[in-house]
């Protein structure tokens, strides 16, 4: 198990406050050292800030692009890796429109938007401008991999330390640890003889490592008085079958992720995880992600995984649809009909969910995809059976959507 990401959260002001970045900076390095001391690699450190929107003015979206570029160079000052800079916002419509130059003048800047929230409903014009956005992106140079950077939201909540979607609630600095840890699920499942021994190994493992982590961040939060906000354990993988979701999912019993039997083996894995006792942060649900899994990668070559199935098992509390490969044509229109169905699904069951699509330029249905990334893996471009929405779905209403829990009971 590594730590993906140590993620620290702040309000920077605009123009920059260099104290407080410079603050985290020195609190980042000591969090790495102590982690490391406990025994764990730490992959990077990361940046999250409140949504842009909330830095500047709505009559100068022009400042959005130096905003990120001051924190790119004020990242590289203080030894973050990479910055978030939030969400476009529901109420304020220019947010989701600059973000794709602030992608083309940049190289560590993450970004998304928010399609949903609890309060204000499923915005259609908000995934509207979602998927204007992928598909801007798509274009930039890069053959597709500039949409790494931007995610789709849907009720997804400050605090998570996984980008693109991490973004700061606001109020005095904070820091949350992402790990990459399908792993522990690969170890706990494979010498296994019995559902219920291979679930308490997980639960086992989990509870042991956060134990040593929690007391580690627990102290960093006294020494340095910055707030832990948590752990996302979201088992994210890496591109190696020992570190494969995917893995884990056939070594629970489905015959391949993609076939029946996968549904339930999603829905075991995350509701073992829930069982588990530490402080959270963000999703901590379970991670798809088809380019960063070897095994999801190859059934996704194969023809076994698809979009839809993909899609099924975020309703047993996956995070989404997470580096999809998608054919190059794929319009605008076209990804705002995927992401109506993450963000109607996420209303109706009440959970986070991220939307990461890849249009790859000049790739149809079937093409190889290889990245020189050493996060990915090679899988093939994923089929979409997407059209452009019609009739009352293609306005610019907000739509709200209740789950079956605040559903009036008309029986009784």
């Amino acid at each position: 198990m590594k730590i993906r990401s140590i993620t620290c959260f702040c309000d920077p002001q605009f123009p920059i406050e260099h104290e407080v970045l410079h603050q985290l900076g020195n609190f980042k390095t000591a969090a790495r050292l102590a982690f490391e001391g406990v025994g764990y690699e730490v992959q990077t450190t990361r940046l999250a800030i409140i949504p842009f929107p909330k830095l500047v003015p709505d009559s100068k979206p022009e400042l959005v692009s130096q905003l990120a570029l001051d924190l790119e160079t004020a990242a590289q000052i203080y030894g973050f890796d990479y910055v978030a800079i939030g969400p476009a916002l529901l109420s304020s419509p220019w947010s989701y429109e600059v973000i794709p130059q602030v992608m083309s003048t940049t190289q560590r800047i993450f970004a998304s938007g928010m399609m949903t929230d609890e309060a204000n409903g499923i915005s259609l014009a908000a995934v509207q401008a979602s998927g204007r956005v992928i598909y801007a992106l798509s274009r930039l140079p890069g053959n597709g991999f500039a949409n790494l950077r931007f995610g789709a939201l849907a009720n997804v909540k400050p605090g998570g330390p996984f980008f693109p979607g991490a973004y700061h609630a606001g109020g005095p600095p904070v820091f949350a640890i992402a790990t990459e840890a399908a792993d522990l699920a690969v170890e706990a499942f494979q010498n296994a003889h019995q559902l219920e021994e291979a679930r308490r190994k997980l639960i086992e493992s989990v509870e042991r490592h956060t134990q040593v982590l929690g007391e580690t961040a627990r102290n960093l939060a006294k020494n340095y008085q910055v707030i832990f906000g948590g752990f996302d354990f979201t088992l994210a993988p890496f591109p190696e079958p020992s570190n494969s979701f995917g893995r884990a999912m056939e070594l629970l019993g489905a015959p391949a992720v993609g076939l029946h039997g996968s549904l339930a083996a999603a829905a075991v894995l995350t509701d073992t995880l829930d069982q588990a006792i530490y402080p959270r942060a963000g999703f901590n649900g379970l991670m798809l992600p088809v380019l960063e899994d070897s095994v999801l990668a190859a059934r996704a070559a194969e023809g076994s995984l698809t979009l839809k199935d993909l899609l099924l098992y975020a309703s047993v509390c996956g995070t989404g649809l997470d580096t999809l490969p998608l054919p190059g044509d794929t319009s605008a229109d076209q990804l705002a009909a995927i992401l109506l169905d993450v963000a109607a699904l996420s209303q109706r069951l009440k959970k986070p969910l991220i939307a990461r699509l890849m249009p790859i330029p000049g790739k149809v249905a079937g093409d190889p995809v290889a990245f020189d990334f050493p996060y990915f893996a090679n899988s093939r471009v994923l089929s979409i059976q997407a059209q452009p929405l019609q009739g009352l779905l293609a306005g610019d209403e907000t739509i709200f959507i209740k789950t079956r829990d605040d559903k009036a009971d008309h029986n009784q």
